[in-house]
């Protein structure tokens, strides 16, 4: 138990690293005042554009990469020991792994120096999907590029990755695919769905708003290189502004 709690800490202390915060920052607005008030990749898009979009996506993905490697750095590599049931880390790094994608999602959809306003999870999870290997990748590309290129709805898209990575594991995980001990394979396994089964819930409750527009065929569209809707260069001017008022007192 302990090795998971240390996995959870390591992954929410990445997820604090709230890109879409600290590119707002820079940028002189709060992006949680804006659009859809969250810190996430979509709202950044539309709210500052592509390229800004882009930056949070990659840094939020990273993140949670990040969180992952650490832990294949610690337990992987054996600086910490685990239990000796496991037969060896390798055999329960996945689970281990998936532990720290959790905690990255909660950091960044709940940061406890933001009040817990953060965002919705979806590029965070991208990043443990990258890590989970190429073909839960181009599962997860072809699934949200097609849905989305067809109806410009970003929110679906991620909540149809969302149900197909959790098909795609259960799928893979009774094929043998996560490699746990076989005394111990039906338990960990179970433990593995049951945690990304959290995850998901977790996902789709932060998609409820979206669920609801979805269905009542009111959900807003997304446009890559749509108009931002925010004048960026304003808004940094009025921060320079503001910042000269107060060293003049």
């Amino acid at each position: 138990m302990t090795e998971r709690i240390i996995c959870l800490a390591i992954g929410y202390i990445c997820g604090l690293i709230q890109t879409g915060f600290i590119v707002g920052k820079i940028k002189g607005i709060d992006i949680r005042d804006y659009g859809s008030k969250n810190a996430g990749t979509t709202n950044v898009l539309r709210t500052m554009g592509a390229k800004y979009g882009i930056i949070v996506f990659i840094g939020d993905a990273l993140k949670c990469i990040l969180a992952v490697e650490i832990v294949y750095l610690l337990f992987g590599m054996d600086l910490i020991p685990l239990p000796a049931v496991f037969d060896g880390a390798k055999d329960i790094i996945r689970l281990l792994q998936l532990y720290a994608a959790a905690g990255t999602i909660l950091g960044h959809n709940y940061p406890c120096y933001m009040k817990f306003r953060g965002g919705k999870g979806i590029a965070a999870t991208a990043g443990f999907v990258i890590s989970m290997g190429p073909v839960f990748v181009l599962l997860g590309v072809v699934t949200f590029f097609t849905t989305f290129f067809i109806t410009n709805y970003v929110s679906l898209g991620s909540i149809l990755v969302y149900i197909g990575l959790f098909i795609e594991i259960v799928i893979f995980g009774e094929n043998g695919f996560f490699h746990f001990p076989e005394e111990i394979n039906r338990a960990c396994l179970n433990e593995f769905y049951i945690v990304f089964a959290v995850l998901f819930v977790i996902a789709m409750l932060r998609h409820r708003e979206n669920i609801k527009r979805l269905l009542k065929h009111c959900e807003r569209k997304t446009y890559i290189f749509g108009k931002p809707e925010i004048d960026l260069d304003a808004a940094e001017k009025e921060k320079n502004i503001e910042s000269k008022e107060d060293e003049n007192g």
